[in-house]
Order: structure tokens, then C-alpha cells, then sequence
């Protein structure tokens, strides 16, 4: 029998949303899996929003109105690298293996390609961090290399991994 996926919508990160992007980000299992600090206030999030102009796309993935995700891709500000990006996300535990980062990753490298004109999008995750690492591959993002005890997680440094997706010849 076949389980219907469930009904996720993805849109812009606004002021409706900083409750629940909060919780999102305060929720253990998720900030441990993230460069964000844990216990972040609201006024924090509503901070990024101020931050937000055309070199940046947030979006949120709701189910029901419930913020299930989130999604942040930055381009580069210096002239040179004006053709690079790089994104950070995270997904409610309760909502991962469900295909709710794979839409916002999908919804995102849309609109790095078709409206940002980014040759380039990269990333770090953990190097313990397989199943984000399998659903960067399907998205055509390679590793690039280690970075040694790039962050601190649980009292210990630990490493990173380089991604990056090269946007595909058309």
C-alpha cells in the first residue's frame, strides 16, 4: 500500500512564520544538526528578516500552516563571486525522510538557477550527517573536502563537510 506523501507548501520567510522557524531551530535534535545556537529568541529571527533583499531567499516549508522546515541561500556579496551561493536549512525531526527538505532544496536551487544566475551553490554539513549528505548527491552536489573540527557540537570539535553543485549546462 502506498503512504500519500503529505501535503507540503513552500513559501517566503515572513513575519508569520518567526514562531515557528524559532521552534524549529530550538528543537534539540535540529540546532545539534545546524551552525544556529540553541535557545534563539524570536527577535533573533525577525532580525534575518530585516536582512532581507534580493541576494537572499528564506523560505519555509509549512504543513497545515506549521512551519515543518526552513531554508536560507545567500549569494556571495563580493563582485568576483557574485555567481556563488551557499544555503543552510533544517527540517522538524518528526518531518525528515519525508521529502520536506528535498522540496525546499528543489525550490531553491530553482531560483538560484533561473533567477539569481548562480553558477555555483556550496554548503557545509557534518561529516556524521549522512542522510543530508545522500539528499545534497541527488541534487548533483559534490564533496569538495574535510574541514577539521570546523564547529564545536556537544563540547567537542567536529568536522565538516564541503559541498558544492555546479549548475548544470543547459
Amino acid at each position: 500500500m502506498h503512504t500519500p506523501e503529505p501535503h507540503i507548501v513552500i513559501q517566503r520567510f515572513t513575519e508569520a512564520h518567526l514562531e515557528g522557524v524559532a521552534a524549529l531551530y530550538n528543537e534539540p535534535a535540529v540546532c545539534r544538526q545546524v551552525l544556529q545556537m540553541p535557545f534563539q529568541s524570536i527577535e533573533v529571527w525577525r532580525k534575518r528578516l530585516v536582512l532581507d533583499d534580493e541576494r537572499r531567499l528564506q523560505l519555509v516549508a509549512l504543513h497545515g500552516g506549521e512551519v515543518v522546515g526552513q531554508l536560507g541561500l545567500q549569494q556571495y556579496l563580493r563582485v568576483r563571486q557574485a555567481h556563488v551561493g551557499t544555503f543552510g536549512m533544517g527540517v522538524a525531526t518528526a518531518w525528515q525522510g519525508k521529502g520536506v527538505g528535498s522540496r525546499l532544496l528543489k525550490t531553491a536551487l530553482d531560483v538560484a538557477d533561473n533567477w539569481m544566475n548562480l553558477h555555483r551553490v556550496e554548503l557545509t554539513v557534518y561529516a556524521d550527517n549522512q542522510a543530508a549528505q545522500r539528499l545534497y548527491r541527488t541534487f548533483g552536489f559534490e564533496v569538495e573536502g574535510v574541514l577539521r573540527d570546523y564547529a564545536l557540537r556537544d563540547g567537542v570539535y567536529v568536522d565538516t563537510v564541503s559541498m558544492a553543485r555546479l549548475r548544470p549546462s543547459a
